[in-house]
């Protein structure tokens, strides 16, 4: 991690000046707002309070509201094969379960068409515990398309082919529905039957049942031994228990084969979880623990994406965040022998991605959102995975520069002076893309992600954790450091993964704060030295902490309460792990280098006092550390009651020793925070194309429409259509009375035909025989690491000129959102590399479902020309036996 360089004022919110005070009382008040407020041994929220009874103990009687009083106003809606396709977004059917005996049954209700309850809930009406709930479904107009046609057309035009069709599930609002679309298949529970044959499809459910009831232990004591450890002391009870909390759930994590386990509901090793936690504090606590876990995703020395959109790798590609957290253990631990190892390894996979993800237009490196990896809660609903692979996203990036950065580091010790330069290279061609690309000067921040599809633009939410890492990896200069803590949005209880969020959808990504994202920004505020938005930052990891006496994965933005979100666990790694960041790396401000130990500590006034960290291991060193006062310049430091020069200790220190620290009680300028009230932006428009018209339905809440077209903005109108006056590909975006942008829509296409080329590809290669359906010329082709490893196909192009080039095709091999058998194959044009092709999972076992690939825009002159699709040792995809997709054509559009 960078150096965390600090500068301190007394926060505007905090209620106490604790000048000339020896000792903290019980009550003193560190972090005051208008929803909560924290004492040195309370935190207290509306008439919920955790109390610190000492450094071991805690209680809380928090209970989550969202049990306490629950609407029978029910939105729901159907899915087939579980997805979101029944109805446009925000879409909903609309009941009130209000029953006298507790029996309510839904009126049956037909696929498609929304239903509306027309009662109305009157006040101190809510929900029965133990409600039978029966829904009663008509399917009798997809059946029928099934038996007619052989398919049913959903609302946006897709074809679900019968041969295709393996269920019909619901979703909805209330528990035990939910809006987790992508693993509606999981939920066997919520698929509906027809048990009678008769059209209509039924389920039965038990609504608020008391076991749902959300609430967390009311007391926490300290049983396991945790003297091993660092052991900290303050005069902050209330954050000396959380840290032995963090402690203790760190112990909770290990599983019997010393590896991570990375939550209470998340069992087994996973990339990007393991990683950002061994960054945090992992790597310092438990370095042994970290290497094997890191080793555990580890393939054929290559770093193992695990998860992520359409088929993991290389739709998803922020597994190189295992670079970063290999390189901090080496930091951590000096073994020459992991150095080697892991050199090869990042090696290794940053080779595969040089050429399967990077984009020498911009700089930048394409794929999802690191993190951030399901697909509605951070893009658009229309983004297929194609189009987010497509995608070069703010954290991604850098994570993939930062990753660059580490690998030249390694080279320099490995002696290898030609990598030590190429990599140093390749990650400042990224750092100038993300300030090129991303930055948004009228925001003062960096924008979400470029997207599109044959032309990006930016999408100018804010995303935390990528805003954080461009502070900690110096890739925001020292002036945009400042600019990116005082105006990236924060709201009431933290910093939410995105801002504004998006409408009709559920929070989990969307509408919600995580406790380690909440980290890495504490790291980064403290590094500008701005101490109000670090006190903010820092109470926002202790109240849910306290309140829910557990570290919790994430909760609602909007009401700071751990229920509501998707998905949630306790004992969560990377919050545990973020947690106890905040003593070493801010508090005590220690920076491991790859060969010393340098201190910068950042302690805000209120906080001010003696705090002690003893038995802290660093190599072949135990240090017993005493920090003192407040500030970030640091009066004395001592070793052993000697000086030690630039706070630094170095590697080669053997043995038990003594640190003092006493901070110079300095004052340093107010700093700026970008607080605002949670906001929705609002929807994105559906847009149809007829001709040259593009024409879209009002969008609620939207006063204005901005034409986009080849991804720049061409007009802005109060209209519901638009005559587009030029070839090309359009979007529109909405606009709310705040000037507060949607998402683009889908991009149209609006070209002369004689500027589109569809080549069969069935007349190209060797048609398959295999009976899928949807293909729209005289068949289709099958590629896999047995059939067609190499395609040629010629063609004839009438003009010089730019072109953007894709494939329709299908992939069944898995659904949409996990698995690992995305498609990838090499692009070169007479035989010169132009690119790459992904073809993404669609859905398991759909594979009459058929969508585009990834757009390549390439030059060509007139005449013939010979494109080759071939599959190559560095297109191996993370499963490495399916590697398999169906072609139906490709389609070549002149754009310039």
């Amino acid at each position: 991690m960078k150096s965390v360089y600090s500068s301190i004022i007394i926060p505007s919110l905090l209620l106490f000046s604790l000048t000339g005070c020896k000792s903290r009382k019980p009550m003193d008040k560190i972090y005051q707002s208008d929803f909560y407020s924290i004492s040195a041994n309370k935190v207290n929220q509306g008439k919920f309070e955790a109390t610190a009874l000492s450094e071991t103990s805690l209680t809380s009687n928090y209970e989550s509201p969202v049990n306490l009083e629950i609407s029978p106003a029910l939105a729901f809606k159907f899915s087939l094969n579980g997805k979101d396709n029944e109805m446009a977004p925000g879409k909903n059917h609309l009941i009130n379960i209000i029953s006298s005996n507790g029996v309510f049954e839904t009126p049956v209700i037909r696929f498609g068409h929304p239903s509306a309850d027309g009662s109305t809930v009157g006040k101190g009406v809510f929900l029965k515990p133990d409600t039978k709930l029966t829904i009663r479904l008509d399917m009798r107009d997809v059946l029928a398309d099934f038996r007619d046609k052989g398919f049913y057309t959903t609302y946006d035009g897709t074809k679900i082919y019968k041969a295709d069709f393996k269920g019909v599930f619901v979703a909805g609002s209330i528990i035990p529905l939910t809006w987790d679309f992508d693993n509606l298949w999981n939920h066997k529970e919520l698929e509906l039957h027809d048990t009678d044959g008769d059209g209509i499809f039924t389920l039965s459910l038990e609504m608020n049942k008391p076991q749902a009831k959300k609430t967390t232990a009311s007391s926490w004591t300290l049983s396991k031994d945790i003297t091993a450890f660092p052991q900290y002391k303050s005069d902050v009870p209330m954050m000396d228990a959380l840290y032995n909390l963090s402690l203790e759930e760190m112990q909770n994590a290990v599983e019997p084969d010393s590896t991570f386990r990375t939550g209470k509901e998340w069992a087994g090793v996973w990339t990007r979880d393991i990683s950002y936690s061994i960054i945090l504090s992992m790597a310092t606590l438990q370095p042994k623990v970290a290497e094997y876990s890191l080793l555990r995703k580890v393939k054929n020395d290559r770093i193992i994406q695990d998860t992520g959109s359409g088929g993991s790798w290389p739709v998803s590609s922020d597994r190189m965040i295992w670079a970063v957290a290999a390189w901090e253990v080496y930091k951590t631990t000096g073994d020459k022998e992991w150095l080697a190892k892991a050199y090869q390894v990042i090696k290794n996979s940053v080779e595969d991605d040089l050429k399967n993800i990077y984009d020498p237009k911009t700089g930048l490196v394409k794929g999802e959102s690191s993190f951030l990896d399901w697909r509605e809660q951070t893009y658009p609903k229309w983004m297929e995975p194609a189009d987010i692979y497509a995608s070069e996203n703010l954290g991604t990036n850098a994570v993939h520069y930062q990753t660059n950065r580490v690998l030249s580091q390694m080279a320099v010790l490995m002696k290898d002076d030609h990598a030590a330069a190429k990599y140093s290279e390749i990650a400042e061609q990224i750092k100038a893309g993300i300030n090129n690309h991303l930055w948004m000067e009228g925001k003062g921040y960096y924008g979400q992600y470029l997207y599109g599809r044959q032309f990006q633009l930016l999408s100018p939410r804010s995303e935390a954790l990528g805003e954080a890492l461009t502070v900690l990896f110096g890739i925001a200069d020292p002036e945009r450091q400042k600019s990116v803590i005082a105006n990236t949005p924060v709201t009431n209880f933290g910093i939410p993964c995105i801002y504004p969020q998006i409408p009709n959808i559920p929070p989990y990504h969307n509408d919600a704060v995580w406790p380690f994202v909440q980290s890495y920004w504490s790291l980064a505020v403290a590094k500008t030295g701005n101490a109000d938005a670090l006190m903010r930052s820092m109470s926002a990891i202790y109240r849910p902490a306290a309140l829910f006496l557990t570290n919790k994965e994430n909760f609602v933005s909007s009401t700071g309460d751990f229920a509501g979100t998707v998905i949630n666990s306790s004992n969560m790694l990377w919050s545990l792990s973020g947690n106890i960041s905040i003593i070493y790396k801010v508090l005590f401000g220690m920076d491991i280098h790859e060969n010393s130990l340098v201190f910068k500590p950042f302690v805000p006034e209120i906080l001010k006092g003696k705090r002690t960290l003893n038995n802290f291991k660093y190599r072949n060193a135990v240090l017993d550390i005493t920090l003192s006062g407040f500030g970030n310049i640091i009066k004395s430091i001592t070793l052993d009651g000697e000086v030690l020069p630039a706070a630094t200790v170095p590697s080669n220190l053997t043995g038990t020793h003594q640190i003092v620290i006493a901070l110079a009680n300095n004052q340093v300028q107010k700093g700026k925070i970008g607080l605002v009230k949670n906001k929705f932006s609002v929807a994105a428009p559906l847009i149809k194309l007829g001709g040259e018209m593009i024409s879209w339905n009002k969008v609620e809440g939207a006063v204005a429409y901005r034409i986009i077209r080849n991804g720049k903005e061409t007009d802005k109108i109060n209209g519901l259509d638009y005559v587009a006056p030029n070839s090309g590909e359009y979007q529109v975006v909405a606009e709310d009375a705040e000037g507060v942008p949607s998402f683009a829509s889908e991009p149209v296409l609006i070209y002369a035909p004689e500027k589109i080329k569809l080549i069969d590809l069935a007349l190209v290669a060797e048609k398959s025989e295999l009976p899928y359906k949807g293909f729209s010329g005289r068949g289709f082709i099958e590629i896999s690491k047995t059939k067609n490893r190499k395609v040629t196909i010629e063609v004839n192009v009438p003009e010089r000129g730019t072109y953007a080039l894709d494939f329709r095709y299908s992939n069944g091999n898995g659904p949409t959102n996990t698995d690992n058998k995305c498609a990838i194959r090499t692009f070169s044009v007479d035989d010169v590399f132009a690119g790459t092709f992904v073809f993404p999972q669609r859905g398991k076992d759909e594979w009459s479902d058929w969508g585009y690939s990834n757009t390549n825009i390439v030059e060509l002159t007139s005449g013939s020309h010979q494109f080759t699709l071939s599959f190559e040792d560095w297109n191996e995809n993370m499963n490495g036996e399916i590697n398999q997709a169906m072609l139906d054509e490709l389609r070549v559009i002149r754009i310039n």
